[in-house]
C-alpha cells in the first residue's frame, strides 16, 4: 500500500518537491556510476601511467555497448512500466518488470560469450595502439567476467526509480561506488595488480549492486515483484519493451561509434598522448553529463506517469524545472573548464613529464571540444521529454543527431582539414546543431499539449 501511494502521489503532490526528491537522490547515483571509470582512470593515472589510461580508454566502447543493453531493457522496460501504473494497470507492469529481468539475463550472457570471442580483435578494431593494446586486453578481460551482474544491476535500478523510490535507487550506486573506491587503491598499490586491479575492483562492486537489486525486488518493499513462478514469455512484451528503449539504446551505440571513429583519429592526428588527453576529456564531461542525467531519470517516470494520467500541465511544469536545473549544471561545468583546464588534468597525472605532454595537447582541446557543454543540458532534458511521453521515434533522433547523424561526419571531416583542432571543433558543432533541432520539435509538441490542455 506505501508504494502505491508513492506512486500514485507523482500525479498530485508539486511538480518541484517531486523532481528534488526524484532528481537528487538520482544526480548523487548518476556521479557515483561515473566514479566506476573515473576513480579507475585516476588511480591507473597515478600508479601506471598515462599509456595504462589511453588503453582503458580505447576498452570504453565495450563497456558503452553492455551499458546500451542495459538501457535498452531498462530504460524501456521502465518508460513501460511509469506508463502503465499511470493507467492504474498494475498486473501488466509486473509482466513488464519479469520480463525485463529475463531479457537482461541472457543478453548478459550472450555479450559475455561475444566478448571473450573477439576480445582482441574489437579492441584494436576500437583504435588501440600497440603500445596500448596490453593495458586494454588486461583491463577488458576481466571487466568481461562481470557483464551479468552489471547489466542486471544497472538495468534492473531503473525500476526501483520508476515505482517511486529514487532513494533506493541511489543506495544502489553508492554501495558499488564506495566498494570499487575501497577496493581500486588496494588491488592497484597493495597487490600491485595494476590495470587488473582496477578492473577486479569493478566488477566485484557491480556484483554486490546487483545483488542488491535483486534483493530488493524480492523481498517485501517493492510495488512489483520479481517471481519467475508461472512466468511465460512473450514476444509482444519484448518487443514493446525494445521498442521504448530503442531511442536510449542507438544513442549508447552510437556513442560507442563515436568513440571508436574518435579513437581512430585520434591516434592518426595525435597518437598516445591525443588519446590519454581525450580520456581526461571524457572524464570530466561525464561529471558535468551526469547530474543532467540524473535529472532525467528524476523527471522521467514523473513526466510518464503524468503523461498516461493526462495532466499535461503536470508534464509542462516537470519539463521546464527539468531543463532550467540541468541547464544551471551544464552552465557551470562550461565555466569550470574555461578557467581550471590545468588543475583537471593534475587529478590524473602526478608524473610530471607526461602532465606536461598530456596537457600541452589536452588544455586546449579541452576547451574547444567542451565549449558547446552549457547547451547541452537543455538538449539532453528536451530527447528525454519525447522518450519519456511514448514518443521514441523522436527521442531516437534527437539523440541520433547528436551522436551520430552531425558528430560522426565532423570528425570524419574537419580533422582531413584542421588536423588534431578539427577533431576537437567537431563536438561543439554537433551540440549546436542538436540543440536547435531539439528546440524545433519541442515547440512543437508543447503547441499540442497546449490545445489538449485546453480542451480538458
Amino acid at each position: 500500500m506505501e508504494n502505491t501511494n508513492t506512486s500514485n502521489r507523482i500525479g498530485i503532490e508539486p511538480i518541484k518537491s517531486l523532481l528534488l526528491e526524484f532528481s537528487i537522490p538520482a544526480i548523487i547515483g548518476m556521479l557515483v556510476n561515473a566514479l566506476y571509470n573515473i576513480v579507475d582512470r585516476i588511480f591507473i593515472g597515478y600508479g601506471v601511467g598515462q599509456l595504462a589510461i589511453g588503453g582503458v580508454f580505447v576498452g570504453l566502447p565495450l563497456g558503452t555497448i553492455i551499458l546500451a543493453f542495459g538501457m535498452l531493457v531498462g530504460v524501456g522496460g521502465n518508460t513501460l512500466v511509469s506508463i502503465r501504473l499511470g493507467q492504474h494497470k498494475k498486473d501488466a507492469a509486473q509482466k513488464i518488470l519479469i520480463h525485463s529481468f529475463v531479457l537482461l539475463t541472457v543478453i548478459g550472457i550472450i555479450l559475455t560469450l561475444i566478448g571473450f570471442i573477439f576480445i582482441e580483435p574489437l579492441l584494436i578494431g576500437f583504435g588501440a595502439t600497440e603500445a596500448n593494446l596490453p593495458y586494454a586486453i588486461d583491463y577488458m578481460k576481466i571487466i568481461l567476467i562481470g557483464v551479468v551482474p552489471q547489466i542486471i544491476g544497472f538495468g534492473m535500478n531503473n525500476f526501483i526509480r520508476g515505482e517511486g523510490n529514487p532513494k533506493i535507487a541511489m543506495f544502489t550506486m553508492l554501495i558499488g561506488a564506495f566498494i570499487n573506491t575501497i577496493l581500486d587503491p588496494i588491488f592497484i598499490f597493495v597487490f600491485n595488480m595494476g590495470v587488473q586491479g582496477a578492473a577486479l575492483a569493478t566488477i566485484i562492486s557491480q556484483t554486490v549492486s546487483a545483488i542488491w537489486v535483486v534483493m530488493y525486488f524480492t523481498g517485501g518493499k517493492s510495488l512489483l515483484k520479481l517471481t519467475l513462478k508461472n512466468f511465460k514469455t512473450s514476444l509482444t512484451t519484448a518487443i514493446e519493451i525494445f521498442s521504448y528503449g530503442f531511442s536510449p539504446f542507438s544513442m549508447q551505440l552510437a556513442a560507442s561509434l563515436v568513440m571508436v571513429i574518435l579513437n581512430k583519429r585520434l591516434n592518426s592526428f595525435g597518437g598516445d598522448i591525443a588519446l590519454s588527453s581525450m580520456s581526461v576529456i571524457q572524464s570530466i564531461s561525464m561529471m558535468i553529463l551526469m547530474p543532467v542525467f540524473g535529472i532525467n531519470q528524476g523527471v522521467q517516470p514523473i513526466l510518464g506517469y503524468n503523461y498516461g494520467a493526462k495532466k499535461y500541465d503536470r508534464v509542462k511544469e516537470a519539463l521546464k524545472y527539468a531543463i532550467i536545473w540541468a541547464s544551471a549544471i551544464t552552465v557551470f561545468g562550461f565555466l569550470f573548464i574555461e578557467l581550471f583546464p590545468n588543475f583537471i588534468f593534475k587529478i590524473f597525472l602526478n608524473k610530471p613529464e607526461e602532465l606536461a605532454m598530456v596537457t600541452k595537447i589536452g588544455v586546449p582541446g579541452l576547451r574547444i571540444y567542451l565549449c558547446a557543454i552549457g547547451i547541452v543540458g537543455f538538449q539532453v532534458i528536451g530527447s528525454n521529454y519525447f522518450q519519456a511521453t511514448g514518443q521514441p521515434k523522436y527521442a531516437m533522433l534527437l539523440s541520433m543527431s547528436r551522436q551520430v547523424l552531425i558528430l560522426i561526419p565532423m570528425l570524419l571531416i574537419l580533422p582531413n582539414v584542421f588536423g588534431l583542432l578539427g577533431i576537437w571543433m567537431a563536438a561543439p558543432i554537433s551540440d549546436s546543431l542538436s540543440t536547435l533541432l531539439t528546440a524545433f520539435l519541442l515547440k512543437r509538441d508543447l503547441k499540442k499539449l497546449d490545445k489538449q490542455i485546453a480542451e480538458q
